[in-house]
C-alpha cells in the first residue's frame, strides 16, 4: 500500500470523517487524484463513502473497521520493528531517544496544525510542506 494510501487511512483515524478535498488538501495531491485513491480503498474494504448531511453534494469519507485493523496492524507491525531495532542501542542513545521524545511529539503537533491550515487556506501550503509560510 502507497504511502499516501497509509497516511490518508491515518488522517481518517485521527480526524474522523472528511470530504475529499479536505482529504486531498491533507495529502497534498489534487482532488482527482483522491477521488481514485479513496476508490481504491473503497473496493478494499477500508473507507466508505456517505452523503454529507450538511451539504448531499458531496460526500464524507469514513475509516471502516476492516480500515481501523489494517492501520491498527501495520502500527503494531511498526512498534514491534522499532523496538528490536532500539534494543541494539546502548543505554546512552537509549537514553538519548527517550529524552528527545517530547520534542518530537512536539513537531508532530506543528506539522499537523501546518497541514490543518493548508487545508483550510491554500496560502499555507509551502509552510505545512517545508515548515515556512510562504511569502505574498
Amino acid at each position: 500500500m502507497s504511502l499516501t494510501s497509509v497516511s490518508t487511512l491515518s488522517a481518517l483515524d485521527r480526524r474522523g470523517a472528511c470530504r475529499i478535498t479536505e482529504l486531498a488538501a491533507l495529502q497534498g495531491v489534487a482532488q482527482p487524484s483522491m477521488t481514485a485513491l479513496i476508490g481504491s480503498l473503497e473496493q478494499a474494504g477500508l473507507v466508505r463513502r456517505a452523503p454529507d448531511p450538511t451539504d448531499r453534494r458531496a460526500v464524507l469519507v469514513t475509516l471502516t473497521p476492516a480500515g481501523l485493523s489494517y492501520l491498527t496492524e501495520r502500527r503494531a507491525g511498526g512498534a514491534e520493528r522499532l523496538a528490536t531495532l532500539i534494543d541494539r542501542l546502548t543505554p546512552a542513545q537509549a537514553a538519548a531517544l527517550s529524552a528527545a521524545v517530547p520534542a518530537l511529539l512536539r513537531l508532530r503537533e506543528l506539522q499537523e496544525e501546518a497541514m490543518e491550515r493548508s487545508a483550510t487556506n491554500p496560502a499555507h501550503k509551502a509552510e505545512a510542506t517545508s515548515g515556512r509560510r510562504s511569502q505574498p
